[in-house]
Order: C-alpha cells, then sequence, then structure tokens
C-alpha cells in the first residue's frame, strides 16, 4: 500500500511541474514542456530540465501556452505583458491592465521572458564601465642585415553604445627607426581622441570631439582639436551605417625644429623653438562601416578641415582611412589599415602628404 502511495506522489510531482510549465505543440503533433526564454519571431528558444536550451523555428509551431509572463512587441512598437496563448496564428496576451490583448503572429517581433527583458533593458542604458566593445590592432617587423629597420604600429579603438548616445576612444601609434649607420627616425605618427554622439532624432545627432596628433616626420609636436557639431545618419540598419557629420572646431598646433611657409598676416606665435598656430576652421565628414558577409568589416571615413581665419586663406588639412578586420576566431583577426594625412601648409622641410598602410593581428573585446 506504502508502495503505491509513493508512485501516486511520484506521479503527481511530474504532473504539477507539467502543468505549471510552459508548454509548445509543433506542427508534427510533438510537444514541449519547459520555459520560453526568447524568440525574434523566426526562432523560438525554449528551456528544458533534461535538453537545456532547444532552438524551435517559429513558424513550425501551432500552439504556445505559457504560465509564466512574457514581453511581447510588436510591429508598431508596442510591447505588453502577460502569460501568453497561442493558436490559429493569433497570439492572446493576458494583461493585468489592458485585459486579453490579441495580436497576430506575423505582427510579433519579439518574446522576452523577464530576465532577458532585464538583460535588453540594462544593455540599453548601461553603466559607464559596461558596454564597452571594440579591438586593438599589432603590427610588428623587424629587419637586420643590410638593414636594421623596426617597425611598431599599434590602434585600440573602444566603443560605448547606448540607445540615445555613443562614445568613442581610439590610440593609433606608428613608430619606425633605423639603426644602421647614423640612427634616424623614419616614421613617428601618434594619433587620439575621444567623441561624444546624442541622437536628437533617430536621423540627426549632435556631437562634440577632442582630437590629438603628434608627427615627428612634419615636425608637428602637438595638434589639438576641439570641435562640435551635427550630423546626419544617412544609413543606419543592421550591416551598413553611413554618418554625414559638419562643424566648427578650434585648432591649437605647435611645430618644432624649423619654420613653416606662412603668409604674414597669420596670428601665430615665433619662438626660438618653432611656431605655435591658433585658428578656427570647419569639420566636415563621413564614416561609413559595412559589415562585408559574416566574418569581414570595412571602415571607411574621410574628414577636410578648411581654415576659417583670414590668414589661413584657401588652406586646409585633410585625413582619408580605409580599414577592414576579418575575424578568423570570436576574438582574433586579421586588419588592414590605408590612412592618407595632408596638410596644406607643412613646414618648409616636409611634404604635404603622409600615406601610411600597416596590417596585423587584431584582438577584440566585450565588457
Amino acid at each position: 500500500m506504502r508502495k503505491l502511495e509513493c508512485i501516486a506522489f511520484i506521479a503527481l510531482l511530474g504532473w504539477s511541474s507539467a502543468a505549471f510549465a510552459d508548454q509548445i505543440t509543433l506542427k508534427n503533433g510533438d510537444r514541449l514542456t519547459g520555459t520560453v526564454v526568447k524568440s525574434d519571431g523566426k526562432t523560438l528558444v525554449l528551456h528544458t530540465e533534461f535538453a537545456g536550451d532547444v532552438t524551435l523555428q517559429f513558424a513550425a509551431i501551432t500552439q504556445i501556452k505559457t504560465d509564466q509572463e512574457l514581453h511581447v512587441s510588436t510591429t508598431d512598437k508596442k510591447t505588453v505583458v502577460g502569460p501568453v496563448t497561442a493558436t490559429d496564428g493569433t497570439l492572446e496576451v493576458a494583461t493585468k491592465t489592458q485585459g486579453t490583448v490579441e495580436i497576430p503572429s506575423g505582427n510579433v517581433v519579439l518574446l522576452r521572458d523577464d530576465a532577458e527583458q532585464a538583460a535588453y533593458d540594462k544593455s540599453l542604458h548601461p553603466g559607464w564601465l559596461h558596454g564597452w566593445n571594440g579591438g586593438a590592432n599589432v603590427g610588428f617587423s623587424l629587419a637586420r642585415g643590410n638593414s636594421e629597420t623596426t617597425n611598431l604600429a599599434l590602434a585600440i579603438n573602444a566603443v560605448h553604445p547606448t540607445l540615445n548616445d555613443k562614445t568613442t576612444i581610439f590610440l593609433t601609434s606608428i613608430d619606425t627607426n633605423n639603426q644602421l649607420a647614423t640612427p634616424s627616425t623614419v616614421a613617428n605618427l601618434v594619433t587620439s581622441g575621444i567623441e561624444y554622439d546624442h541622437n536628437l532624432d533617430p536621423k540627426i545627432f549632435g556631437f562634440v570631439a577632442l582630437n590629438f596628433m603628434s608627427n615627428a616626420l612634419q615636425d608637428l609636436d602637438l595638434r589639438s582639436v576641439y570641435t562640435a557639431g551635427l550630423g546626419y545618419h544617412a544609413i543606419k540598419s543592421a550591416t551598413t551605417t553611413l554618418d554625414v557629420l559638419a562643424g566648427l572646431n578650434y585648432t591649437h598646433e605647435t611645430y618644432s625644429n624649423g619654420p613653416q611657409v606662412m603668409p604674414a598676416t597669420v596670428p601665430s606665435t615665433f619662438t626660438s623653438y618653432g611656431v605655435t598656430n591658433r585658428f578656427a576652421a570647419l569639420t566636415l565628414g563621413e564614416e561609413l562601416m559595412h559589415k562585408a558577409g559574416k566574418t569581414t568589416v570595412i571602415t571607411e571615413k574621410l574628414y577636410i578641415y578648411p581654415d576659417l581665419s583670414s590668414g589661413y586663406s584657401g588652406q586646409y588639412r585633410g585625413e582619408f582611412d580605409f580599414g577592414t578586420v576579418t575575424k578568423i576566431s570570436k576574438w582574433l583577426g586579421w586588419q588592414n589599415q590605408f590612412t592618407d594625412l595632408y596638410v596644406s601648409n607643412p613646414p618648409i622641410s616636409a611634404k604635404d602628404n603622409d600615406v601610411i598602410f600597416t596590417t596585423g593581428l587584431n584582438f577584440s573585446f566585450a565588457h
């Protein structure tokens, strides 16, 4: 008698567990029980006790019945919350405030349980120390024998996106030296900066930026550029983004080891160590990002800085960058970067154009 009672008690527990679990019915008649985690309208993830997470094709599902509340997002950008019953192409959501809301299956964009919704909400408004993603590029070459040169190229880029804004930080460094006979610097270029973008509406955003550059071959000790302006999201999709930007900037630059070719009216400060320039300029630019397939990301940007001060009429700077990163694994990739820097008024001993190509490994990160 006691044995029968134990069997009945175990059966009752099993029935109770199934009764309070989410249930999915497929077109072939199979029934699965567990906990609905999320769905993007194409697939549905069901967490089961013994098989773990199971991914199902949403089109293969004929019925859904949940005991837990789900967050249901629709094509008209509305979200309703409650237990879900779905059959015959219609979802019924038993909300606490609106009663039962019926939604055609074709209008369902996302389903999320409480944990997935909380994680999503946090991703839209991450703290300053969370939500960063980016990568570090490293390239190195060494030559010995008839030449003794070393070349080290480093680049770090980090982006902190939220629902309405984005912060970008970058640092690049190229250092090439020749140690044969008379030691000399072949290239020594450092650039860095930070930019903050804030969306004013879905298409228009405001931005402020600080940019710094040092270029030994042009005798440029430091150029500081402080910019503010507006941008336009010309293209913004999952695979391609194109932004157009325009603004004003204040430039402060210091050259050493040689005079600059400048008109007498230029508001410059000359010392025994070189020349310091301060002037206002326009910032005109565009930035493109495109995901080519599953493994390669292409980036391109072009900026032109026409000088506005009277002594700088017709003078300007320009910068063009083109790069690719092809993933080898989740965190490792191969990167190529082409950069063209132009200055219309370089020092007498320097050329007006620097072309740089680097290649090496890319280490991606997310935090």
